[in-house]
């Protein structure tokens, strides 16, 4: 089954290459399927979410290692917030490394928000390829 794909932004390779040395391309992808999984499985977090994703992708607080999952980075970015309660975008990035697919694309997989609270959790159990000083 095919999803449509809009392009989102370039990527920074040097700063995903902790990711992988091996990205095939700077383009960012965000497909109708992970659209829909964001809006079914975390709708509280969805316009927030696609608002920011640009920005997180662009500018990342951290980015930490996907164990589960090759060529995948947990993306991390604090999101505007008002009072003390900080709140952080976290979206799951697919970097190709395929040069033969022919349809060259880092593709977004999903997103949510995470707490302050969550986020150090995952900073003391996960490791860190990257941190923006």
């Amino acid at each position: 089954m095919q999803f449509d794909a809009r392009e989102l932004c370039s990527l920074d390779l040097n700063l995903y290459s902790c990711i992988s040395p091996d990205i095939a391309t700077e383009r960012v992808v965000l497909t109708n399927k992970s659209v829909i999984h964001i809006a079914d499985h975390h709708p509280d977090a969805y316009n927030e979410i696609l608002g920011e994703l640009k920005d997180t992708i662009v500018s990342p607080d951290y980015i930490i290692k996907d164990d589960r999952h090759p060529d995948t980075g947990l993306i991390v970015k604090e999101l505007p917030t008002i009072g003390t309660n900080k709140r952080h975008s976290f979206i799951v990035l697919k970097v190709c490394t395929n040069t033969k697919n022919g349809e060259l694309a880092n593709s977004i997989i999903s997103g949510w928000k995470i707490s302050e609270k969550r986020l150090h959790s995952y900073l003391r159990n996960k490791h860190i390829l990257y941190k923006n000083d």
